[in-house]
Parts: structure tokens; C-alpha cells; sequence
């Protein structure tokens, strides 16, 4: 089937890789995700993938702790994270790259635009870790800055549920779904979507972004292919 898009981000939280675990690496759980983006590759998608850090560390468990320290915590334990995804990539035979805004040039390439756009057109898998490097600045932000600087047509937005809701449905059962907003709503609303630094990057650049649920590996695929999943965020019609 025809794809839609042929270079997307994808944004997964560190919780993702975590699975019921609930913290640290979820082996099975790495590789049902990264089988899902190996066959997104075969479509000849060009890939990008923004990870977080939260199944190990937020910047928000440092309490009473220099915020910039507790967020540079943060970014190293997405390398951890962004590591991870790598070597099962590769395992399963996709060329993948790993790019850090903090550099560490043992274990993983600075992040260099040119450089990652140029792996992107050679078909590699670019994973981008260490969020924006800077602290105060979210991985969501990063998500939405890397989309920019690589000229992405789309953010996907994996998540723990399968859309935005007015409400957090898990606590609130008349919660109700939304299947298009535009980014004027989502900040209007105040809706827990992306932070809203990374909701005006993305409306500035017009880059439309996907929510949807990571419980079903196979919805990247679907939101690559256009299909009618989840919440799309993106400008007034």
C-alpha cells in the first residue's frame, strides 16, 4: 500500500520502552516496537526517532535538586534509551545511527543537521538523544525542533492512549475523544498533549502531529499509510 508520508519523527517516551515493567528496558517490549519501525523502513519511509528518558529519570524527581542538573540527568538516560533501540535495529538488519546534542563521541555522533538529513536520504534509521541539549526543554520540544530542522512532514506521537481526550479517560469513563484539533485548541485547552513550546514550534512550522496508542505497535505503520487513527493536531482548515 501507498505511504502518505516518506520522512516522519517518531516520538517515543522513555515509558514506552519500559512496557508493564514500569521502569528501566523491557526487552520484548524494545523489540515489538522496533519490528514495527523496521517495517515502516521496508515502505521506504525515512525514519527519525526522538526517544525520552522518563523510564528512568525526569527532571522532576530532583526535587530540591539544580533543575539544569536534573534535566541533564535526563538527557543522559535517553542515550541509555536511544542505545537500546539501536542494537535491536541493528540485530534485525536496519542500518540505524544514533546522534547525541550532548556529545559523546565513544558510544554515538554529535548531532550535526547536515549529517542527519544526509543519513536520512542514504535510508538509515536516525535516532536523536540527549533531547535539545539543553536542560529546561523537553523531549516533546526536541521532537518538534529536529522535525524543523530535517524538514519532516510529520510528527508521530506515540502514547499510553490511543488519542487526545478532554480528560484523562482512565480516571474519567465519559472522557471524550477527539479525532482533529488544530494547535490553537490543544493550547487553548491546556490539553497534556506536548508542552507548549513544542505545540507553537510545531504550528509555526506547520507539522502536523499524530497521537496515537503505542499499545498496538503495528498503528505506526497505519498512521504512515494515512489511515484513521487516533488524534491528528494540525492547522485550521
Amino acid at each position: 500500500m501507498e505511504t502518505k508520508y516518506k520522512r516522519i519523527i517518531i516520538k517515543l517516551s522513555g515509558e514506552a520502552l519500559s512496557g508493564k515493567v514500569g521502569f528501566g528496558i523491557d526487552p520484548p517490549t524494545v523489540q515489538r516496537i522496533c519490528e514495527s519501525v523496521k517495517e515502516v523502513f521496508e515502505q521506504d519511509v525515512e525514519i527519525a526517532i526522538v526517544v525520552g528518558g522518563g523510564n528512568f529519570w525526569r527532571g522532576r524527581f530532583g526535587e530540591g535538586m539544580d533543575k539544569s542538573t536534573a534535566d541533564y540527568m535526563g538527557m543522559l538516560s535517553t542515550v541509555i534509551n536511544a542505545l537500546a533501540l539501536q542494537d535491536v535495529l541493528e540485530q534485525m538488519g536496519v542500518p540505524v545511527r544514533v546522534q547525541t546534542a550532548i556529545e559523546m563521541k565513544e558510544v554515538a555522533e554529535p548531532y550535526i543537521r547536515r549529517k542527519a538529513v544526509r543519513h536520512l536520504e542514504k535510508k538509515r534509521v536516525v535516532i536523536f538523544a540527549a533531547g535539545t541539549g539543553n536542560p529546561f526543554f523537553t523531549t516533546d520540544t526536541t521532537a518538534a525542533l529536529r522535525a524543523a530542522e530535517v524538514d519532516a512532514e510529520m510528527i508521530l506521537l506515540a502514547k499510553s492512549v490511543d488519542a487526545v481526550y478532554d480528560s484523562d479517560p482512565e480516571v474519567n469513563p465519559d472522557a471524550k475523544k477527539y479525532d482533529r484539533l488544530t494547535y490553537i485548541d490543544v493550547i487553548n485547552q491546556g490539553l497534556k498533549v506536548m508542552d507548549s513550546t513544542a505545540i507553537t514550534l510545531c504550528m509555526d512550522n506547520k507539522i502536523p502531529i499524530l497521537v496515537f496508542g503505542l499499545d498496538q505497535p503495528e498503528n505506526i505503520l497505519k498512521a504512515v499509510r494515512g489511515e484513521t487513527i487516533g488524534t491528528i493536531i494540525e492547522e485550521a482548515e
